[in-house]
């Protein structure tokens, strides 16, 4: 469900846990597929994405929930990422058909995946952008 956002941001930001194996592999993977470079990062451990967190109504000391912003409304969970993958375009809109699947099943779903991805998938130190991504990371 989008919220509204008291302060836009510029462009689409995802916000995204930075010490997460699976979230990094998740924004190394937005890198590669987004070709019109139409997507921005924070890290959530990072002072702009805990404000973008907090500006949200989610809690940055206890990340269980993914943000995506964009224009000025956010979405969280499992509409983010239906959102995300649906704007890379191509096949990649095919991500709508999770809307057939309730919210009520999904997000749950995903809070659970959530809540064991440091034990599932590790933790690692932040992505470390390249030259070439730096401009994309808040």
């Amino acid at each position: 469900m989008p919220i509204d956002d008291p302060h836009p941001v510029d462009g689409p930001v995802i916000v995204f846990d930075g010490i997460c194996v699976l979230c990094n592999g998740w924004v190394r993977f937005l890198l590669r597929h987004d070709r019109e470079r139409r997507y921005r990062f924070a890290a959530m451990q990072s002072q702009a994405g805990r404000a973008l967190l907090a500006t949200h109504g989610l809690d940055p000391d206890d990340p269980a929930s993914f943000l995506l912003v964009d224009d000025g409304r956010a979405w969280t969970d499992t509409d983010a990422i239906r959102r995300v993958l649906s704007g890379l375009g191509g096949a990649w809109r095919l991500a709508g058909v999770m809307a057939l699947l309730p919210r009520a099943v999904r997000d749950p779903l995903y809070r659970w995946v959530a809540r064991n991805r440091y034990r599932w998938f590790g933790t690692t130190s932040c992505h470390v952008p390249t030259e070439e991504e730096r401009a994309r990371f808040l």
